[in-house]
């Protein structure tokens, strides 16, 4: 590393031997990778051989200490992984400045120039004079403190090697400084690469490692982030996936888990290992801020990261996470990509990124894990949040809710998401359920007027809607006797009026007070089977098979106000009987569910 009284010359650009930086990275890599090994063993072995076989105080104190030692390990993988990233980026950048440098001077040596110490570049005679015909005498080009930035002026230097000889001596400036920068930048990186001392690894590191992670990475753009398919189609990613060497697949699990993780059609293993990681980063990075948005994702993200740790059944695969807008976070219950029946949640209104949706959302997947394993073990629950649903009015723009806009960009990314799924999965016809809740079945049926169809899908149910933006069951793209709703008689959300009704409400309340709203009302929907967002997926017009739920209870009974009836549809205790439908169409036994008539 060079410092303000030891400057970088171009000798010692040309001489850096690079190789020797990338094998110190290959030694941090090998660190990393045996913390990684050890935290494994720790949550795959020890943790779950302690939890099955032992129980007591004592049982419980090793837990403790092997969670705390695992989460010692997963420090020193992503601190070491970052280490080693940094290093290969340093030599990949300086590679480029010391290729510039090498055609510099070999220019020079072409045209046997002398390039000397401080970079300046003697030429020889040249030319012939106009009025002797003698050559005309050479000279020396050197460069000053903004090279190539003065304009010309005007005058044409008599000697043709001037012009070429100041090129070469701008040329190797530029090499020379912009190496200077580069090491600059990652003497400081590097130097903030340390951990405290001691045995133990307290949260506040992890708010100092969320910020070594992004510094590394804005450093590694265009080492790795340039490399990732950002703009590929999920097949196109995998294969990309599946052609890198291991070390290129460490390193990108390293220093980008947030990118990777995230990345639909990059397979579960791999998105769970890097969101684990990315998770505890996150948590790092919002403990470092005290306003309320931060408090609230944290409560949500420290959520998962408990059941994670708890080694809930069928096992949880962290599909996705994120702080963006209400905060993003996808979690499977069972493997989606060896499942050979595979159904994905997208919840609705007021969902976000918080203790409720950890708690109850994941509760909702969970319980359909668990119904299907009744049919076929061979399954996979997922909850997607990979959306920003609308909020109520407690703060929020409470007019999302009445408008497509966050249901059409979230259908996009559902549609993407599945297409991943399709794309990783590894039986050769999968069964895939799409299961849209409340405002998330809007989204669902977003995503069907994509290319066909949701990639993969089989089957898709609707639950708590409001109307999913088609008027035909046909035309989601799966054929109508392959969409199923379940309604419940005491759900207000399935009971919306139209635009069109509320529209003629609002004129005969200004005219003739409730009675006059409630005729236009009727008047503009003879049917009585439009909701907010189309016609009614329970109503016959619609055609979808509908399958009985319980009524739930009244939305003003003896203990007050209660919309629960819009929230049990998956609950086994509450509604076994939506709760074991859903559970049948998602193993694709949809024979076997009993409907009854539309509305």
């Amino acid at each position: 590393m060079t410092t303000a009284t030891s400057p970088l010359t171009w000798a010692q650009l040309r001489d850096l031997k690079c190789a020797e930086l990338e094998g110190a990275a290959d030694g941090w890599g090998r660190a990393s990778n045996r913390a990684d090994a050890g935290r494994d063993r720790i949550e795959k072995q020890l943790l779950h051989g302690l939890r099955e076989t032992q129980q007591g105080a004592a049982a419980d104190a090793a837990v403790a200490r092997l969670r705390q030692l695992g989460r010692n390990l997963q420090y020193v993988y992503t601190e070491c992984g970052l280490v080693r990233t940094a290093l290969n980026s340093l030599a990949h950048e300086m590679r480029a400045q010391q290729r510039a440098l090498r055609e510099a001077l070999d220019d020079a040596e072409t045209l046997r120039f002398t390039v000397h110490a401080d970079g300046s570049v003697t030429y020889p005679e040249a030319g012939e004079g106009l009025i002797d015909g003698k050559p005309l005498a050479g000279g020396t080009a050197s460069v000053g403190a903004m090279p190539g930035l003065l304009p010309p002026s005007g005058l044409v230097a008599p000697n043709p090697h001037t012009a070429k000889a100041q090129d070469i001596a701008d040329r190797v400036a530029k090499a020379v400084r912009t190496a200077a920068e580069i090491d600059w930048r990652f003497a400081r990186i590097l130097r903030k690469l340390r951990a405290e001392e001691g045995l133990k690894v307290p949260d506040r590191t992890w708010t100092d490692a969320a910020g070594d992670a992004a510094a590394v990475r804005d450093a590694a753009r265009g080492y790795l982030k340039s490399g990732i398919p950002y703009e590929a189609d999920p097949a196109a990613r995998r294969d990309w996936w599946a052609g890198l060497t291991d070390e290129q697949r460490e390193e990108y699990l390293a220093v980008y888990p947030d990118q990777i993780g995230n990345l639909d059609g990059i397979p579960a293993l791999v998105r769970d290992t890097a969101n684990r990681d990315n998770l505890q980063l996150l948590i790092g990075k919002l403990e470092g801020r005290d306003d309320a948005r931060a408090e609230t994702q944290l409560a949500g993200l420290r959520e998962i990261d408990r059941q994670l740790q708890a080694g809930r059944q069928p096992p949880m695969f962290l599909l996705g996470i994120g702080d963006e807008g209400n905060g993003r976070a996808i979690v499977s219950y069972g493997n989606p990509d060896t499942a050979r029946n595979v159904s994905a949640y997208v919840p609705g209104l007021n969902t976000s990124l918080d203790a409720d949706f950890a708690k109850n959302d994941l509760k909702r997947a969970w319980d359909t894990a668990k119904g299907v394993s009744k049919y076929d073990h061979s399954n996979a629950s997922i909850v997607w949040l990979g959306y920003d649903a609308p909020q109520s009015p407690d703060g929020f723009d409470s007019l999302d809710v009445m408008g497509d806009e966050r249901a059409l960009r979230g259908g996009s990314s559902f549609h993407q998401f599945m297409g991943g799924l399709s794309a990783t999965n590894e039986n050769a016809d999968p069964h895939m359920t799409a299961i849209g809740h409340s405002y998330g079945s809007r989204t669902v049926g977003a995503a069907t007027q994509h290319g066909g169809g949701i990639p993969g899908v089989d089957d898709i149910v609707f639950v708590g809607s409001p109307g999913v933006g088609v008027d035909r069951a046909e035309d989601l793209g799966v054929g109508k006797d392959h969409v199923f709703v379940g309604a419940a008689e005491n759900d207000v959300v399935t009971k919306l009026p139209s635009k069109r009704q509320t529209a003629a409400g609002l004129v005969g309340w200004a005219a003739a007070g409730p009675a006059g709203a409630y005729l236009l009302g009727e008047v503009a929907d003879q049917g009585d089977d439009d909701l907010w967002f189309g016609k009614d997926p329970a109503s016959g017009a619609f055609g979808a098979r509908r399958f009985p739920v319980n009524e739930g209870p009244r939305l003003v009974g003896g203990s007050g106000v209660s919309i629960d009836a819009h929230s049990q549809y998956f609950d086994p205790q509450r509604d076994a009987m939506s709760s074991d439908s859903i559970a049948l169409i998602a193993a694709g036994r949809a024979d076997k569910v009993k409907t009854e008539e539309s509305r």
